[in-house]
């Protein structure tokens, strides 16, 4: 197709569109250093742990951390408690519990996205330092239960994908 519009010198507006769309789907996040996400299976269980292998970035800079989730309208719970780990290069492990909000207190799922999947960009740690050099990994399991309930829920319908995300602070 781009050889055709190179070819009709009248279609210079199509050919500059044509040209911004690929700049703009190929273009990065500046601020973006890792960003990967795993698909977790139907309703994940919660024996399921999503691991991140993350070279360490440049130790002479802080970064924030986030946890992204993808879910769709079977997600029914307001909130989504999460053991997040990092285990250091040289042996040392920080182990978080966290709880994010998912609803709004009518319901209305929050994130972004159109459709029936919503994206989530959970903080995780701001203004972190990879002092190690060497590879750092993240462990992420849900750790949902039910009001009253000892037993924590086996299988968690409605979450699609598990990410996490490294941004370079911006130093403005």
């Amino acid at each position: 197709m781009l050889k055709t519009l190179l070819k009709k010198p009248r279609n210079n507006s199509v050919l500059v569109v044509v040209l911004l769309v690929i700049c703009m789907l190929t273009s990065c996040d500046s601020n973006s250093v890792f960003d990967d996400y795993k698909t977790v299976s139907s309703a994940w269980n919660k024996g399921d742990i999503v691991n991140f292998n993350i070279q360490a970035p440049d130790s002479t800079n802080a970064y924030n951390l986030f946890v992204n989730v993808r879910n769709t309208e079977d997600y029914k719970y307001n909130n989504l408690f999460l053991i997040v780990e990092m285990d250091f290069p040289h042996g040392k492990i920080l182990k978080d519990t966290l709880e994010y909000k998912m609803a709004d207190p009518n319901g209305k799922l929050l994130g972004t996205g159109l459709g029936s999947v919503k994206e989530n960009k959970l903080w995780y740690k701001e203004g972190v330092v990879f002092n190690e050099s060497g590879e750092y990994t993240v462990k992420i399991q849900h750790a949902m239960r039910k009001n009253g309930v000892v037993n924590g829920i086996e299988d968690l319908e409605g979450i699609t994908d598990i990410g996490f995300r490294i941004e370079a602070l911006n130093n403005n």
